[in-house]
């Protein structure tokens, strides 16, 4: 593997678990850009969220995405909120095989239930919240190399279904012309 995959998605989507499953099967490094970010900025980033706001997160976000794309190929999880942003998107797509874990929306409210550091979620119906995010974001998202869904089945399922959508990407690929 030559290039970064790069998981993108939905809050809830699986992201993260099924992106360190990908890692171990593919004998790659995962990393959690949210966990780089919160690093980074010394704080959670609902914090940074309530002191900085969305724009200033999105652009310490952006800067390391493009950071760590630079490194080794990885499996990186990102933000469900930074496949939204073009200078991101560009930066993965030159980089990286973006790969878009898809979720109905009862999946997401249940996962995403669990958790309390989700600061888009924190105000008001987290349902509707999801809803309104899935009709503004999954636009941009179906723009990822590869849409893989994401259900209530066994994670090692999901993987296999995006290292299988992987091979087919990389024989698409490999079957274009040479330019």
């Amino acid at each position: 593997m030559d290039r970064s995959i790069v998981m993108v998605g939905l809050m809830g989507a699986g992201k993260s678990s099924i992106g360190r499953r990908l890692a171990t099967r593919l004998a790659l490094p995962f990393v959690d850009a949210d966990t780089e970010i919160e690093a980074a900025a010394g704080c959670t980033i609902a914090e940074f969220f309530e002191r900085h706001g969305e724009a200033e997160f999105r652009d310490g976000e952006r800067r390391v995405i493009a950071r760590l794309l630079e490194d080794e190929p990885k499996v990186l999880a990102t933000g469900g909120g930074a496949f939204m942003d073009e200078e991101t998107r560009a930066a993965i797509a030159h980089a990286g095989i973006s790969v878009w874990l898809r979720a109905d929306l009862d999946t997401l409210v249940r996962r995403t239930a669990r958790r309390s550091d989700r600061p888009l979620l924190n105000k008001g119906d987290p349902s509707g919240t999801l809803e309104n995010l899935m009709e503004t974001r999954h636009p941009v998202y179906a723009q990822a190399d590869i849409v893989v869904e994401s259900d209530d089945g066994p994670p090692d399922e999901t993987v296999e279904r995006v290292v299988d959508a992987l091979a087919a990407f990389r024989d698409r690929i490999e079957a274009l012309p040479a330019q």
